[in-house]
C-alpha cells in the first residue's frame, strides 16, 4: 500500500511526486518490514499572505502602531485576538510578506525601521517560514524627504536603501520586490514624489536596472521580482525590454486586487499563460476578493473608492468562499504558477476597508478560510498514514512536491520530494 494524498485532478499532475523512499535505522540499515507513519510537513509550492499585523507580536510590543499599510495593527489591547490569528495563519500559509514601504520605514532619513522588521522577519523564520520583502523600488508610500534632494541625490539614496536593505536582511529574507509598478511609475500624476522625478529622468529601463543590479550585487542569492498591477501588453512590453537589455529577472509579480469583483478562471488564467511565454516563474503576489459588495465598475483607481463602512454579508462571503476555491485551483493548475500571495487574513485593517479577509474583524472564520485550508491542507496534503516497509526498507509514497516525515519506533526523520514525476528519496532515523 502506498501513501498518497486525495485523488487528483489530472491539471494538477505537475505538482505530484511518486517517490520510492527508503527508511533508514540509526545504524543506516534499511528497516524491512516495519511499521512507519508518514505525513507532509511542508508544500514546496509558495502559499502566502502579508506579515504585517504580526510586527507588534514578534516585537513583544504593548502599544498601538502604523503598519506600512496606512491601518493600525492590533497592539496589546487585542493580544488574545492577534495570537489567534497567529495561529490561524500558521496553519494555513508557508510564506510570508513584510513591508518595506519606504516612507513608512524611513520617515526621517537615516532611521530606518530596522530593527523591528529583522526581529519580525526572525519571528517568521523560527517558525519555519519563509519571508519575502515588500518593495524595494517604488514611487508611492515613498520616503518624503526625498522631495527636497535633485534628482541624482535621489538615485543615490535609492541606490544606498536597496543594498542596506538586502544587505541587512540576507538569510532571512531572500526574496524582494525589486521594483514595483513601473508601467506607471515614470507617469505616476497623484502628488510629487522623488522616485517618479527620477524614473521620469532615466526612463524605466534605466529605473528597473538600478533596483535589480543593486540588489543581486549585495545578494546574489536573492530571488528577485518585478511586480505590477497592470496586466495589459504594456507590462508584457516592458518586460521583454527588460529581458532585451540583459536585466536579470527571477520572477514575474502578478497583482490581482479584485475588489470590483472576481474576473473568473478564464481571464486570470489567460493572464497567466500570456506572462508564462517569458520562461520564468510566475507569482501571484497581491490576491483579494470581498465577501461584501463590490466596488462600482465606474470607479477607475481603487484607491479612489472610500467608504465608512464595508460590511461582509453572509451571501458575500459564500460567493467568496466558491471564487477563493476556484480561483487557487485555476492557478495551482498552471504550471507555471510557483506562488500565490493573499493580502489580508482578517478584514481588520484590510486595505480599503475591503471585507476581503478570510477572518472577520472579530477572528471568526469565514467560509473561505476553510475553502483555501481543504484544499491546502486537504486535497493538495498527504495526512499522517500508517504504513509498512518492504523487505528492502522501501515505503511508496505519492504527494505534492514540499518536505515529509516518517516515523518509526518513536523516532523521526524529514525527507523531500523536490521535483515532480518518479523520484527516490532516504530518510534516516536517528
Amino acid at each position: 500500500m502506498a501513501a498518497e494524498v486525495p485523488p487528483i485532478d489530472r491539471t494538477m499532475k505537475h505538482r505530484i511526486a511518486e517517490a520510492a523512499v527508503t527508511v533508514l535505522g540509526a545504524d543506516g540499515r534499511p528497516l524491512a518490514d516495519t511499521e512507519v507513519m508518514v505525513q507532509q510537513r511542508r508544500h514546496a509550492f509558495s502559499f502566502g499572505n502579508i506579515g504585517f499585523d504580526f510586527i507588534p507580536l514578534a516585537n513583544a510590543e504593548s502599544e498601538v502602531h502604523a503598519t506600512a499599510a496606512g491601518v493600525e495593527t492590533f497592539g496589546g489591547a487585542d493580544l488574545g485576538l492577534l495570537e489567534h490569528l497567529e495561529e490561524l495563519w500558521l496553519d494555513l500559509y508557508n510564506t510570508a510578506t513584510l513591508p518595506f514601504y519606504w516612507g513608512r520605514f524611513e520617515p526621517v532619513r537615516g532611521k530606518p525601521d530596522t530593527g523591528r522588521l529583522r526581529k519580525t522577519a526572525q519571528w517568521f523564520a523560527d517558525r519555519g517560514i519563509t519571508v519575502k520583502g515588500h518593495p524595494l523600488l517604488w514611487h508611492t508610500v515613498t520616503a518624503p524627504w526625498l522631495l527636497d534632494l535633485p534628482v541624482d541625490e535621489v538615485e543615490q539614496a535609492q541606490r544606498a536603501r536597496i543594498r542596506r536593505e538586502v544587505g541587512d536582511f540576507a538569510g532571512l529574507i531572500d526574496i524582494w520586490d525589486a521594483i514595483n509598478e513601473a508601467v506607471i511609475m515614470p507617469v505616476f500624476r497623484n502628488g510629487d514624489n522623488g522616485i517618479t522625478r527620477m524614473a521620469w529622468e532615466k526612463g524605466r529601463i534605466a529605473t528597473a536596472r538600478l533596483a535589480f543590479e543593486e540588489a543581486r550585487e549585495t545578494n546574489p542569492n536573492a530571488t528577485l521580482l518585478i511586480n505590477d498591477f497592470d496586466l495589459s501588453s504594456a507590462y508584457e512590453c516592458l518586460i521583454e525590454g527588460l529581458l532585451e537589455a540583459g536585466i536579470q529577472i527571477d520572477a514575474i509579480g502578478l497583482q490581482t486586487h479584485m475588489q470590483k469583483g472576481y474576473r473568473g478562471e478564464d481571464a486570470i488564467l489567460d493572464a497567466v499563460d500570456r506572462f508564462s511565454r517569458f520562461g520564468l516563474p510566475l507569482h501571484m503576489t497581491e490576491n483579494t476578493i470581498v465577501s461584501g459588495h463590490t466596488v462600482p465598475p465606474e470607479i477607475g483607481d481603487l484607491n479612489d473608492y472610500r467608504i465608512d463602512d464595508w460590511p461582509s454579508t453572509p451571501e458575500g462571503e459564500e460567493r467568496q468562499a466558491d471564487e477563493m476555491e476556484r480561483h487557487y485551483r485555476s492557478l495551482v493548475s498552471h504550471p507555471s504558477v510557483q506562488a500565490i500571495n493573499y493580502w489580508g487574513l482578517s478584514d481588520s485593517g484590510a486595505w480599503l476597508g475591503a471585507p476581503a479577509g478570510l477572518v472577520r474583524a472579530d477572528g471568526s472564520l469565514k467560509p473561505s478560510y476553510d475553502a483555501v485550508r481543504n484544499l491546502i491542507k486537504g486535497d493538495w496534503w498527504l495526512a499522517p498514514t500508517p504504513l509498512k516497509t518492504d523487505a528492502s526498507g522501501i515505503v511508496q509514497v505519492r504527494g505534492f512536491t514540499g518536505e515529509y516525515e516518517v516515523s518509526a519506533r518513536g523516532e523521526a526523520a524529514t525527507f523531500s520530494l523536490p521535483t515532480t514525476g518518479t523520484v527516490t528519496a532516504e530518510a534516516r532515523l536517528p
